[in-house]
């Protein structure tokens, strides 16, 4: 009885020791694809003035966008609205931009609501998800879209959601918080 209680504790301490070590090397792994991106990349960009401005972690953060025209609601204009979380510390998703979409606001409305409130009110639209600096697609990132249903669900990452990803980033999340950060 006893052997069988010492195999079992073998057991788990081998399973445990290569738990941590695949563990080391998916975070050695990541760090070093993390180090290799280029200064010039967006994703990089946003990265280090989280890590130095924001310690590493933003919750919530939203913001009002671009407008767009919705071809299947009869030409309808509507409102991208952001919501921007991001966390150093989570493997997987380490960024993660949520996507929006609102009927679009008057000067009124813009003054009464905050872009938290205004991110409420939308309808969910695209949701995109990074682990390491770098273009959009790489392994690991996920790309999802609403159903005529409105539920997300994983698509293939095309070269228009890279493009999207990227003027997000570059046009609106990545100004929107270096002013923050002042």
């Amino acid at each position: 009885m006893e052997t069988t209680t010492t195999g079992r504790s073998v057991g788990v301490l081998m399973v445990a020791v290569i738990a941590m070590s695949l563990a080391t090397a998916a975070l050695t792994y990541a760090k070093a694809k993390k180090d290799s991106a280029s200064p010039d990349d967006a994703t990089y960009r946003l990265f280090q003035l989280l890590d130095n401005s924001y310690g590493g972690k933003l919750t919530d953060f939203c913001m009002v966008a671009d407008t767009y025209t919705n071809p299947a609601q009869g030409g309808q204009v509507f409102e991208h609205v952001l919501q921007v979380d991001y966390d150093k510390s989570r493997f997987f998703g380490r960024l993660r931009i949520y996507v929006r979409g609102v009927s679009q606001l008057t000067a009124d409305q813009l003054k009464a609501y905050t872009p938290g409130q205004i991110y409420g009110f939308g309808s969910d639209v695209e949701k995109f998800e990074k682990i390491n600096p770098g273009p959009f697609g790489e392994a690991g990132d996920v790309y999802v879209r609403a159903t005529a249903r409105g539920s997300l669900v994983p698509v293939p990452i095309t070269d228009d959601a890279r493009k999207e990803y990227q003027f997000f980033l570059a046009r609106y999340i990545v100004p929107a918080l270096e002013k923050q950060a002042g």
